[in-house]
């Protein structure tokens, strides 16, 4: 399982979604593109970041309200 943040206009995190291994993986290797087609077939868009329930990933895990920095690719608290 992964989780994906949703993102508006402005890099904000307004939903984080599970997304099923089986949507995910590419000849056994678990691929972020992948699982945004997936997302964008459900929802009509592409604003989805990956991020991890085990900080692994990005800084942080996205929570709602957090915002996401493509400067450094990370989820960061806070809106400036």
């Amino acid at each position: 399982m992964a989780h994906f943040a949703e993102l508006d206009e402005q890099s904000i995190v307004t939903n984080v979604v599970v997304v099923h291994n089986n949507e995910l993986l590419v000849n056994g290797v678990e691929s972020e593109n992948k699982g945004i087609d997936f997302l964008e077939s459900l929802f009509g868009h592409r604003r989805w970041k990956q991020t991890s329930y085990n900080n692994n990933m990005r800084g942080h895990y996205a929570g709602i309200g957090m915002r996401y920095d493509e400067a450094t690719d990370q989820f960061v608290e806070g809106i400036s």
